[in-house]
């Protein structure tokens, strides 16, 4: 793991969860691809790998056994089940991350949402939402990736996931995706420009204001 240099300024935690399908994935790699201040964290998962995915890119793609013995030494920030598949968030990675003054994106499920805002207060959390339920369906029929059993498995558990967007922060409805992609942008840019944030980024400068 590449050690990261610690800043006098850190980084701000966001958390961003969505149900399958609304987008989320698409919009955070377009967020990423627009700014070389954003990290997102790479989770680690006992799935299996999906056709084009890359082992330490879209996931630590580890064990069940590797992913319990983990659990048991702490090492995860936030960890949930889903879909009888395990996901966890490595907490040193986390704090490394933002002591070296980058914003961090968890994409993480709502369970999991619930466990860093109790160790991470200042989190700030997103939660995208698509324009119908009609209109989620078609996405997930159109991956092509999950038989449709396991796309009736989703719609309901989606479901029951959306009901936790008052849980959150800021809602994103992607509908049009150029329109939801401007709406995430405007929350990182504001966050940015947040009055202790400006103090930690421009002290030399409000210092010579107010001399």
């Amino acid at each position: 793991m590449t050690e990261l240099h610690v800043s006098a300024a850190p980084g701000t935690l966001y958390i961003v969860s969505a149900p399958s399908g609304a987008g989320k994935t698409s919009l955070v790699k377009a967020l990423l691809d627009s700014t070389e201040q954003i990290r997102v964290s790479v989770s680690h998962t006992t799935r299996a790998m999906r056709p084009g995915e890359v082992d330490g890119v879209n996931y630590h793609f580890v064990a069940r056994e590797e992913f319990l013995a983990m659990l048991e030494q702490d090492a995860f920030l936030e960890h949930a089940e889903v879909f009888g598949n395990l996901y966890g968030t490595s907490q040193r990675w986390v704090e490394q991350t933002l002591a070296a003054g980058l914003d961090l994106i968890l994409e993480i499920d709502w369970q999991g949402a619930q466990q860093v805002r109790r160790l991470m207060p200042h989190a700030q959390s997103i939660f995208i939402l698509p324009p119908s339920q009609e209109a989620l369906r078609h996405r997930l029929d159109n991956r092509g990736q999950d038989s449709e059993a396991i796309i009736e498995q989703r719609m309901r558990e989606a479901v029951s996931e959306m009901s936790h967007y008052v849980e959150y922060d800021y809602v994103v409805i992607n509908d049009q995706f150029s329109h939801a992609l401007e709406d995430l942008k405007a929350i990182f840019r504001a966050r940015q420009l947040h009055q202790h944030a400006q103090q930690r980024r421009h002290a030399g400068l409000l210092e010579c204001l107010l001399r």
